[in-house]
């Protein structure tokens, strides 16, 4: 066996037992929430679980995501370009209305 496929094979197996173990840690979680329902009847503590359930599974997809980058990146750059491209329409009007407010502003005194 070469060292690669070596490798393969210890990556193949520590995922398989993440899994099991993310499996069984589910399971049991399902078989508490199973009890405690029964032992609590009330919508209120269904409610409870249901809250519960969702957190731990947000809280898996967050750990999870890896983010966007280049995502990212590109929304940046989009913006910076609609900025500077509406900045060149508007700048000589911005620049008139600011000197015109200024201007009467020293016809005050």
């Amino acid at each position: 066996m070469t060292t690669a496929s070596t490798e393969t094979l210890a990556k193949a197996h520590l995922r398989n037992k993440a899994h099991l173990r993310n499996k069984a840690h589910s399971h049991k979680v399902r078989k508490a929430a199973t009890i405690i329902t029964h032992l609590l009847p009330g919508r209120l503590v269904r409610i409870q679980l249901r809250i519960n359930q969702m957190k731990s599974s947000i809280n898996v997809k967050l750990k999870s995501d890896r983010g966007d980058v280049p995502g990212w990146v590109l929304v940046v750059l989009m913006t910076t370009g609609l900025i500077t491209a509406i900045w060149t329409i508007a700048a000589p009007r911005l620049s008139a209305i600011l000197t015109h407010s200024l201007d009467s502003m020293s016809n005050i005194r």
